[in-house]
């Protein structure tokens, strides 16, 4: 006695699920590409244990003068200058090196606002930054 199914088993594959993780997946990574920024400077953090290859032929320090001014002074002279002056005396003082490099030092209390102004001197010049830190 022979019986035989009375249904058939489908072999073809719906692709429309397949169809909607792909466009799903499109969607997101058009999204999250748009939110990698590839200007974004180029920071040497040294490690408060360890040391950087680069030597910084010039400094750039930051302090905070308590009423919401700070002072600028380039390779550690005591005169302060105004921030309008920075990035010229910067651009005499690497003109030569051929690998540009200087280091910033900043207070604690310095927001990061005034330490992103100077970075923009460094994006703008292709000069190489160093944000200082001191020993844990």
């Amino acid at each position: 006695m022979a019986l035989k199914r009375s249904t058939k088993v489908d072999a073809n594959i719906s692709m429309s699920s397949m169809t909607d993780i792909v466009f799903l997946l499109l969607i997101f990574f058009l999204v999250t590409s748009t939110l990698i920024n590839p200007n974004a400077l180029k920071l040497f953090l040294p490690k408060s244990t360890g040391q950087v290859s680069a030597k910084p032929t010039v400094t750039v320090s930051v302090k905070d003068q308590g009423d919401e001014s700070y002072t600028y002074h380039i390779n550690g002279n005591q005169e302060p200058i105004p921030f309008e002056q920075v990035e010229d005396q910067l651009v005499v003082l690497l003109q030569t090196d051929e690998d540009p490099t200087f280091s910033i030092y900043s207070d604690e209390t310095v927001p990061i606002g005034e330490i992103v102004q100077i970075m923009n001197i460094a994006k703008r010049n292709h000069y190489k930054v160093i944000l200082a830190t001191s020993p844990e």
